[in-house]
């Protein structure tokens, strides 16, 4: 039966970088998606960038909300902006950074409801 998630009952998640609240996803009765919120704030002086991370079997669909950032890949950067969707393969490591002044708003959507079993983290590139 379809329902309306408020808010309130999306789980914070907390990731080194960002803040992220993960709207729909197991936890929410998810069978097959899940949902994240995505805030990646501008980066301070002399802050170490996080590091990228690979998805195992799956793959994300990212959709810019607002903000300016970059995805990176080991062979690519791809400037980022508001109404910009990236579809990033199952496999890739990948790494989105914000390069503006404001935060970087993202929805990100994966096909499976429980992403951590198949989300390892990497060292930079």
């Amino acid at each position: 039966m379809a329902r309306v998630i408020a808010p309130g009952e999306a789980r914070h998640l907390g990731l080194p970088g960002r803040v992220a609240r993960e709207i729909v996803a197991e936890h929410a009765g998810s069978k097959a998606v899940t949902l994240r919120l995505v805030e990646i704030p501008a980066p301070a002086p002399g802050e170490t960038p996080r590091g990228p991370h690979v998805h195992h079997g799956f793959e994300e669909v990212i959709h810019v909300v607002s903000g300016a950032g970059a995805f990176h890949t080991p062979d690519k950067v791809l400037r980022i902006g508001p109404g910009d969707t990236v579809l990033v393969p199952a496999e890739e490591p990948h790494v989105t950074r914000n390069t503006g002044n404001e935060p970087l708003m993202l929805l990100c959507f994966f096909p499976v409801n429980d992403i951590r079993p198949g989300t390892e983290n990497l060292t930079g590139f």
